[in-house]
């Protein structure tokens, strides 16, 4: 498999834009549920409540494919597709944004109007603020942390790299998220101990939940790409858009 040695910043890839497009679609659903509802499992340990806002159904998944694309691929296309996702969060509110600014029709006022459409996506612009900054602290440090495993790690005991990093990751995204979403008043106030200690408990479980399949992916990968990338003299500059 390909190694340091052979490393080139034009090699193509099978599935590796393939991933990309999932990665991003997922971060893009998961705004816009994030706004849509807030999701109560009825259930509570002492006051803390078990409540997460909707995106928590879908986002984990993008921290299984930032793992497999850093695992496989290694730091440098992970953080091209982790601005990628930058990228698309960024349209993704502006537009929305711009759909709500813009006068809406008469008959459309009748049946659904502004009200609706602000009770509903008027909080993705707060979200995607919220996001954007949890999101590049969050990604980066998942790449990070699971790059430098691997290297510590000679490779073995991939189930440790994807759930501690998912664990560093998600620590500081949703933490950071919540945070800033509740201080632009998308979030009620009392709720952001649930929200934070609710959505942090089930990524992270999440994620363990499905070591298995992303142990499959993983060898598939390597396997089809004829690629196990280390990251043994990377720079990890995350500003760096070039691979």
């Amino acid at each position: 498999m390909a190694g340091m040695a052979d490393y080139s910043p034009t090699r193509t890839y099978r599935y590796y834009d393939l991933i990309m497009a999932l990665f991003v679609t997922v971060l893009l659903i998961s705004n816009l549920l994030s706004s849509a509802k807030i999701i109560d499992l009825r259930f509570s340990l002492g006051s803390l409540k078990f409540a997460f806002d909707a995106g928590t159904l879908v986002f984990p998944i993008s921290y299984i494919f930032g793992d497999v694309l850093t695992e496989v691929y290694g730091y440098r296309r992970s953080r091209r597709v982790i601005w990628a996702g930058f990228g698309a969060n960024v349209l993704l509110g502006f537009f929305v944004w711009l759909a709500g600014v813009l006068p809406g029709e008469s008959e459309w006022q009748g049946y659904a109007g502004q009200e609706a459409y602000d009770a509903i996506l008027g909080g993705v612009s707060g979200l995607i603020v919220a996001s954007l900054v949890a999101y590049f602290l969050g990604e980066f440090s998942n790449s990070y942390v699971l790059a430098k495993m691997k290297v510590w790690t000679g490779g073995r005991w991939l189930w440790s790299r994807t759930i501690g990093s998912t664990m560093v990751g998600q620590a500081v995204d949703t933490t950071v998220f919540m945070v800033i979403a509740t201080a632009l008043g998308v979030f009620p106030p009392g709720l952001l101990p649930s929200l934070i200690a609710t959505n942090y408990v089930l990524k992270v479980g999440f994620e363990a939940l499905l070591t298995p399949l992303t142990y499959r992916i993983v060898n598939l990968l390597k396997a089809a790409e004829r690629e196990d990338y280390f990251d043994r003299q990377t720079d990890f500059n995350p500003f760096k858009l070039t691979v």
